[in-house]
């Protein structure tokens, strides 16, 4: 239940201060920044190995230029869908799902809960796809292996859960940043090689919906960047990073700062955090780590953008037209570097590609279990009581315990890989998977956004100006749900029920 006094051990009112005070101040300088950087770049990965590798040059060599204006729609009225969840993180110290359990029975849990489950397996499948398809590509091209691409999809999931729980990410993630960096640099330099017609920039605001296009729009708005519900994921993140707010709601709890939250007994009030209350050290040190974690999402959302932009023109100059199908989807693809730059540019676009695929596949292994865990916590007291998944944070009576959090982010791991590789071993077509799985993140998206810009003006004082969104910024935010809740049921009128409403 909630407390609102320090416990007996707690420090006194003196030495919490002196200890608030001490706080390292991250460097916000360039160097600084980028060695800060996580949540919202990894947020940015989670997308660019599905939306971006396949999806954009589907939409290129299919529809030429005319579903550029998805790109903007998608990046400008999604932005605060995913930019309240890290305010909201920051400013309290806690992750979204902690709000959605102070709902009334908790539905917002239940939803979260039930959709992820299918994300876990559907959402899966369509990314397993896409990295199956690149070693598809290049066994078969290069060795002779006929072998299916759901094989691939086992040993890369398998390999993906592994390093999960065993705790080898550090060299995966240094060697995925390097090759993903020299696919956007690649990328880049083929565009400028022989960039798209000046003509076609104004198809950036063309309203065009071709026949047969919806499942690749709902694809495009779906996972551009990435799918909102990875907001939740980047919220879980955030909060395990354990800086800013993170670091130090625990503290402000047992020193009676903040009060002390319970997914059984609290109301959404008890979140909050009244920053005025703390000493300026503390309040500057939670202030920069915003600062940071908003660079480093914009920063993510920005490279995200172009990469998209880029692939889409450069599938319209050197695809079009071409369906940009088939288990052989990479090999069509990589022609966009083969055919502009010569032979030699197959093997960075193949390395680049492959880190893009699997770092993506990768990091849904993490976050969707994550999520799956995180409402077990909110939902189940018995998970409830044997919280955290970090090393630092296991016993043997969480390890040994199914109900524990940690077991329950571990079964739900191992569910995704078995589910996601029958899907894909079932229906062997991988463009169809991602954008099928893209759709589907689509769907779901506005009643995430919805939550979380509910939650973040609602929690939030109102006079903490450091955390609190200004009123353009609520204005924009509302009015960018309004348009994202009905390009949702337009698309829904003309997939689900057939009815069209444009072109």
């Amino acid at each position: 239940m909630p407390n609102d006094q320090p416990s007996a051990s707690a420090p006194s009112g003196s030495a919490a201060s002196d200890a608030l005070s001490r706080l390292p101040l991250p460097d916000t300088n360039p160097r600084g920044l980028l060695r800060h950087f996580g949540p919202g770049l990894i947020l940015m990965m989670t997308g660019i190995g599905t939306s971006h590798l396949v999806t954009a040059p589907v939409a290129g060599g299919r529809f030429e230029y005319a579903l550029l204006w998805c790109i903007p729609v998608a990046y400008i009225f999604k932005y605060y869908g995913f930019e309240m969840a890290f305010r909201f993180t920051n400013a309290t110290g806690r992750s979204m799902l902690d709000a959605y359990t102070t709902a009334p029975g908790k539905w917002p849990v239940w939803y979260v809960l039930i959709t992820t489950i299918i994300q876990c397996a559907l959402g899966q499948a369509g990314r397993l796809a896409a990295a199956a398809a690149v070693l598809f590509y290049v066994f078969s091209e290069y060795l002779g292996l006929g072998l299916p691409a759901w094989l691939y999809g086992l040993g890369l999931g398998a390999l993906s859960v592994g390093i999960i729980l065993y705790g080898r990410y550090a060299a995966v993630e240094l060697s995925t940043k390097v090759l993903a960096g020299l696919l956007f640099v690649s990328t880049v330099g083929v565009y400028l090689f022989e960039p798209a017609p000046m003509s076609a920039m104004g198809r950036f605001f063309v309203f065009e919906t071709p026949v047969g296009s919806w499942l690749v729009i709902a694809a495009f708005l779906g996972l551009l960047p990435t799918g909102i519900d990875v907001s939740l994921q980047a919220s879980e993140w955030g909060k395990a990073k354990r800086v800013g707010m993170g670091r130090i709601r625990e503290q402000l709890e047992r020193d009676g700062l903040a009060k002390r939250f319970d997914p059984f007994g609290s109301s959404s009030r008890d979140l909050a955090v009244d920053v005025s209350k703390l000493p300026a050290h503390a309040q500057e040190y939670c202030r920069r780590w915003f600062r940071i974690g908003l660079w480093d999402f914009t920063l993510g959302h920005v490279v995200s953008f172009f990469l998209a932009v880029i692939f889409l023109l450069l599938a319209a100059v050197w695809l079009y037209p071409s369906e940009v199908a088939g288990n052989g989807v990479i090999g069509e693809i990589a022609r966009i570097f083969t055919d502009s730059i010569g032979p030699g540019m197959m093997l960075i676009f193949l390395l680049g590609a492959f880190a893009a695929t699997f770092s993506t596949a990768f990091n849904y292994f993490d976050g969707w279990p994550r999520v799956v865990a995180a409402c077990c916590r909110n939902l189940f007291r018995a998970t409830a009581a044997l919280p955290g998944i970090a090393a630092d944070q296991l016993t043997d009576e969480r390890r040994r315990t199914a109900a524990s959090e940690y077991n329950i982010y571990r079964i739900t791991m191992f569910y995704s890989l078995i589910a996601a590789v029958l899907i894909l071993a079932g229906l062997p077509r991988p463009v169809f998977l991602v954008l099928v799985s893209s759709a589907l993140a689509f769907f779901i998206a506005p009643v995430i956004f919805f939550l979380n810009l509910y939650y973040c003006v609602t929690v939030i004082p109102k006079n903490d100006t450091a955390f609190y969104p200004s009123p353009a910024v609520r204005a924009f935010a509302w009015f960018s749900l309004v348009v994202f809740t009905g390009l949702t049921a337009v698309v829904i009128l003309a997939r689900v029920f057939g009815v069209t409403l444009f072109g």
